[in-house]
């Protein structure tokens, strides 16, 4: 019996365009784990994969840890932590509501159709990520 494992392609952008522009903190965490940088966190890579295919997860900031792959407004600590989030491997993924809310919002999911949930239930107003801990000083959290 051979398990089949997910292929996802990220065609666009490029993960060497930072050769020509600024990077961001997220985008350089995103290339950072993505390329399997020394000192970048690692995540399921299914999963990375799949959700920075998604344009609205890869302007959020990514946060890999203990089977999870969670999603930020900011790039510091404290995180925004009001963001479903994925856990899982390439053959089932679990979305997970925020933190503050909690629950399941889908299971049994492949990479893409978690990175797809996650998306649909972000906020309208989410993203890019900003540089620096959670709450954005001009904005009050609500």
């Amino acid at each position: 019996m051979t398990a089949e494992v997910e292929r996802v392609v990220v065609a666009e952008p490029s993960l060497h365009d930072h050769e020509m522009t600024e990077e961001t903190v997220a985008e350089k965490t995103w290339r950072g784990i993505l390329e399997g940088h020394p000192g970048a966190r690692r995540g399921e890579p299914a999963v990375v994969a799949a959700a920075y295919a998604e344009p609205r997860l890869r302007a959020l900031y990514p946060f890999p840890s203990h089977g999870t792959l969670t999603f930020h407004r900011n790039t510091q600590f404290p995180w925004s932590n009001d963001l479903p989030y994925i856990a899982g491997d390439a053959q089932s993924c679990i979305v997970y509501a925020p933190l503050r809310v909690g629950g399941i919002l889908g299971e049994s999911l492949t990479p893409r159709e978690a990175a797809a949930l996650v998306v649909v239930h972000l906020p309208d107003d989410c993203g890019p990520a900003f540089e620096g801990p959670w709450p954005q000083p001009d904005r009050p959290v609500g």
